[in-house]
């Protein structure tokens, strides 16, 4: 099949980029203290010289003391760690690409292999990371008040700096999805509630004061799961009319673009329609959408962290619901951590030179 659609630009606020490719947010540990180095930022700048459309980074976490449960993620706060990301956009840029920082936090978490702790405990709307498993404390009015507010310088300092967007982490079981979950979150006051849209009111403060730091013409993104890590079959929306009553107030407050994770791209959100994640959220939101998972693979990327590897496979079914207008963007992340040239690759139809993914690449930042 044709991959023309693939290639063609994308113009939204703040971003122009020369194809609808994306690298999506892959946790790198290569940060010490939190301070992002030479190596990550020449790991961005080869993907960008690659010719990827947009740069979404690692996740990197904002301004809270327990915000992550790893000493090597990324910070997106204090002067060595701006300083950092500095120069990893300044690579970009003089690549000839676009990024944004995916600020995060990570909420309630299970201590790190390592061994490494944050100085307070971790914090979350209930103190669970899942049901069950309570390794937190729950936070106070302050405790949110303030961690909406250092979202908000994050979004700033990453305007500041010269990225093109940034995206709001509120996916995957971490902190902002913890509200959204009624598996963690118990709360009883205005951040709780039986419902998903009353849940959904922590998100919506965040994605006002993100909006209100960086101004109306700066493009805002954020990444949403309907499935947990601890329940891969869990939806959080159950029916399309939920997913509209969950969407809409993060559209309302602010966002443009959903990025819409699910672990296989082809896999139909609700019976009765084809459509994915992204597809009911573009038709329900009227939003532009990201679409990832497996992506170019043959597995997922849950898969890859058990040692399992994944063999190159057809874009021709992305590039059928493209066409169609299912989704605006396809977000890659496995093929181009392991191979900052994938997407010329793809473009020009150079099919056998397509790596396989093995666990190893999970290890290292590929520069070649």
């Amino acid at each position: 099949m044709n991959n023309d659609s693939l290639f063609r630009p994308f113009a939204l606020k703040s971003l122009n980029i020369k194809n609808r490719i994306v690298m999506a947010p892959m946790t790198r540990s290569f940060s010490p203290d939190g301070v992002p180095t030479a190596d990550v930022a020449a790991y961005y700048r080869k993907r960008a010289e690659g010719e990827v459309g947009l740069i979404l980074s690692e996740g990197t976490v904002i301004d809270r003391p327990s915000s992550s449960n790893d000493g090597n993620i990324p910070h997106f706060y204090g002067e060595q760690a701006l300083a950092g990301w500095q120069q990893v956009i300044k690579g970009v840029h003089t690549a000839g690409g676009s990024m944004g920082p995916q600020i995060w936090h990570m909420g309630v978490m299970a201590n790190h292999h390592s061994g490494w702790l944050p100085p307070v405990p971790f914090e979350g709307p209930s103190g669970l990371n899942h049901p069950g498993f309570n390794n937190g404390k729950t936070m106070t009015d302050a405790d949110i008040a303030n961690t909406i507010a250092a979202f908000g310088r994050a979004a700033a300092d990453a305007k500041r700096l010269g990225f093109d967007c940034v995206e709001i982490h509120g996916a995957h079981g971490y902190l902002i999805d913890q509200f959204f979950w009624e598996g963690t979150n118990e709360r009883t006051d205005v951040y709780g509630g039986k419902t998903l849209p009353e849940r959904t009111r922590f998100a919506v403060e965040v994605i006002k004061e993100v909006r209100k730091q960086v101004g109306e013409d700066f493009a805002l993104i954020i990444r949403l799961s309907q499935f947990k890590p601890a329940a891969y079959d869990y939806k959080q929306a159950k029916t399309p009319q939920e997913l509209e009553a969950w969407l809409n107030p993060l559209a309302e407050a602010g966002i443009d673009i959903f990025h819409c994770s699910q672990r296989r791209f082809w896999e139909p959100e609700f019976d009765g329609s084809d459509l994915n994640f992204a597809g009911w959220a573009k038709k329900l939101s009227g939003k532009a959408t990201i679409t990832v998972g497996s992506v170019g693979l043959s597995g997922d990327f849950f898969g890859s962290f058990a040692g399992e590897s994944s063999e190159p496979s057809s874009l021709d079914e992305l590039v059928r619901r493209m066409d169609r207008g299912d989704f605006d963007l396809v977000a890659v992340g496995r093929p181009i951590l392991a191979d900052p040239s994938w997407v010329q690759k793809i473009r020009d139809g150079r099919n056998d030179e397509l790596r396989t993914f093995t666990k190893e690449a999970l290890g290292e930042l590929v520069m070649q």
